[in-house]
This record gives C-alpha cells, sequence and structure tokens, in this order.
C-alpha cells in the first residue's frame, strides 16, 4: 500500500455505529501517509450524550460540513457507510468544492426530496418506527444484534455489540432536500458487500446498478465491511489518494 502523495480521507459510520468502527481502515490509511478523519455523528458512539429530540439527518450533515471547514481540508475522499451514505450525499450537495471522490459503501442512496425510510421495503420502516415507540417512545432505534449487519466472528461480533448505540429516529423519516441527484455530479463509486447481502438493500442497489454513472464493486463480505473485511476496503480507498 505504498503511496506517494498524502491524501485526505473523511470516513462515515453508519446506524448505530460511531467513529470507532472505521479503526481497522483508519489504521491502514494512516500507515500508508494519508490523514484520515472518523467523525462520531452527534447523538452516536462516544457522542451518544448529546442524543435528544432535535437530532436529525441535518444535524450529521453539519458534523461533517463543519468538520471539513475546521480541519480546512481540501480535495477530501468522503466515504459513507450505509445510513452514511446519506449523509455524505448532503455535504456533496453543500460544499462540492472541497471533495473530489465519493465512495458509498453498502449504503443508502436517497434522492432529493426522498428519504431513508423511503428507500427501504415498507415493513422494515414499520418494524422500525414500532420498534423505536416501544423502546424510547419515539426518540431513537434500538439497537439490533451485529449479526444483522453480517458480522459472523465471534471476537467481531462481542466488538461491536458493546460499540453500538441508539440511533436518532427522527433521521428515519426526514424528507431531504440536496437540491441535486445524489453525488451532485462529483466522481462516485458504490461498494456492493454481496456475501451476504444486506437484505434492506437489495431492491434500492437493483435501480442503480448497472447505470454509467453508478459504477460499482462487489466485495464478498458482509454489509459491516469495514470490519469484516478492513483491508480490502483501504485497498480500494488508497486507489483515490
Amino acid at each position: 500500500m505504498t503511496q506517494t502523495r498524502a491524501c485526505d480521507y473523511v470516513l462515515v459510520h453508519g446506524a448505530f455505529h460511531g467513529g470507532w468502527c472505521w479503526r481497522r481502515v483508519a489504521d491502514r490509511l494512516s500507515a500508508a501517509g494519508h490523514r484520515v478523519f472518523a467523525p462520531s455523528l452527534t447523538g452516536l458512539g462516544d457522542r451518544r450524550h448529546l442524543l435528544d429530540g432535535r437530532v436529525d439527518l441535518d444535524t450529521h450533515v453539519k458534523d461533517v460540513v463543519e468538520l471539513i471547514a475546521a480541519e480546512e481540508l481540501s480535495g477530501v475522499v468522503l466515504v459513507g457507510h450505509s445510513y452514511g451514505g446519506i449523509v455524505i450525499t448532503g455535504v456533496a450537495a453543500a460544499i462540492p468544492r472541497q471533495l473530489k471522490q465519493l465512495v458509498y459503501l453498502d449504503a443508502v442512496l436517497v434522492e432529493d426530496g426522498g428519504s431513508w425510510g423511503g428507500a427501504l421495503p415498507p415493513d422494515v420502516v414499520a418494524a422500525r418506527s414500532k420498534a423505536a415507540a416501544d423502546s424510547s417512545g419515539g426518540l431513537s432505534l434500538p439497537v439490533p444484534a451485529s449479526s444483522v449487519f453480517g458480522v459472523t466472528d465471534p471476537a467481531d461480533q462481542a466488538w461491536v455489540d458493546r460499540r453500538m448505540t441508539p440511533h436518532p429516529f427522527r433521521t428515519l423519516l426526514q424528507k431531504m432536500h440536496w437540491g441535486a441527484p445524489p453525488g451532485n455530479g462529483l466522481p462516485r463509486i458504490y461498494v456492493d458487500c454481496t456475501n451476504p447481502p444486506h437484505p434492506p438493500l437489495v431492491e434500492m442497489k437493483q435501480r442503480y446498478r448497472g447505470r454509467a454513472d453508478w459504477p460499482f464493486i462487489d466485495l464478498a463480505t458482509g454489509h459491516d465491511a469495514m470490519v469484516s473485511a478492513p483491508g480490502e476496503i483501504a485497498d480500494i480507498l488508497l486507489q483515490y489518494a
């Protein structure tokens, strides 16, 4: 993984996770000489104490926009995993000039005017809404087992299970108005984790696969690829350094 030019990576985690989940990928990118930022979104991970009824998708987009501004980053390779794909779409709409590449890692794609829930099967949305109401009065989505995300190694399961935190419920149904299509015309790729596929995303991915503006890379690992296949993810990302 030898590189000759430093690059700035911003890695955005998915629902229930935090910046911690990128550790194995971040270590590899840093060892190759690059700067890596893996923030925890408001209300999640080490910022779980900030969870309240006001936290929504706009909050999370602003988290990343403000990080990029505060660190004075440019030419950023911006990576979004799962729910984080919606976040990086919002960032690309807000500050495209600071970005050079978008990487959607088994991520949710939301069109202008759509929502996270709108990209998922209706029965999944109904189940998640009921779980949020039952567990927290509608404040947050309860944490699922790591096995839901294709994590199979027992040690990895234990690590992910003890680190995950409830996810802000408002993000599920909020409609987003990007003012641009997903990606906002920036170079982008979609990394499709296929073994096993993450059931809630199967139909959504079929709508984009095969389009010239959405190149797909298949990766034979589970949904939490940054945990189960960090070397492969790092190698993909290093192509853009």
